[in-house]
């Protein structure tokens, strides 16, 4: 795919030379633009609610004791055990039942309920290796829950929160199947475009524009890695100390 987003063909059967034209094409305002536009919107927003949901609901689960504790647990794992199509099509019935329009709001309510059970299953992790004598101790020093929470606890789970935004984040730019059952007339995203594009040979615009997505994914997944390393350095060096 890389290879021949320099190849000097339209329809890519065989290598003609090299050339830039197609990335050039991206850049003064290529067609394929505004679906990818309509992607990241609802990647960026889907991660976002799914974050927050997911960060207190692992909270809720690690931190709390509750009858029905073991019954959400389990059912944590059926958005991700169960085919996509089956949980596209369910979306749908559901929306048709609320009398919910197809389109942006429906993709990102759908996308992030399929994001949510991996950000608690990635942060109930990380939370369950914390040590709460550090938050008792600030606690203890006059500070109250949510000064804890945004001083103490918050910054502990940064490296489990980006994993989590980055997992999300990707399967949700990258989904098609639930997107396709969703997304309606008017809020068609990058992946349904290509689909489509498909049947009449895709252009190498769209070459050019994956193999950019995939240079900024592997981008972000290298920042990711840096920090959780600075994280890490910067609490060894405090049991250092302490020690």
């Amino acid at each position: 795919m890389m290879v021949y987003s320099f190849n000097d063909q339209r329809n890519n059967y065989y290598w003609a030379g090299f050339t830039t034209k197609w990335y050039e094409e991206i850049f003064n305002g290529s067609d394929l633009l505004p679906y990818l536009w309509n992607s990241i919107v609802v990647a960026v927003v889907a991660t976002a609610i799914s974050i927050v949901i997911g960060v207190l609901g692992a909270m809720g689960l690690v931190r709390f004791e509750f009858k029905i504790k073991k019954l959400i647990s389990n059912s944590l794992y059926i958005p991700i055990v169960i085919p996509e199509v089956v949980l596209g099509i369910s979306l749908l019935m559901l929306y048709e039942t609320v009398n919910m329009p197809l389109g942006m709001t429906a993709m990102i309510l759908a996308h992030a309920t399929f994001c949510i059970p991996f950000v608690i299953i990635i942060m109930r992790g990380r939370m369950a290796g914390m040590d709460l004598s550090i938050e008792e101790a600030s606690m203890d020093l006059g500070a109250n829950r949510i000064v804890t929470f945004f001083r103490v606890t918050l910054p502990m789970l940064v490296p489990g929160i980006m994993s989590s935004a980055f997992m999300s984040f990707t399967l949700s730019i990258d989904d098609v199947i639930i997107s396709n059952f969703v997304a309606g007339t008017h809020s068609t995203t990058l992946p349904i475009k290509i689909l489509s594009m498909v049947k009449t040979g895709l252009s190498p615009e769209v070459n050019a524009l994956t193999t950019l997505m995939v240079l900024v994914l592997l981008a972000g997944i290298l920042l990711n890695s840096l920090v959780q390393a600075i994280y890490r350095r910067k609490a060894s060096t405090k049991i250092k100390t302490y020690f």
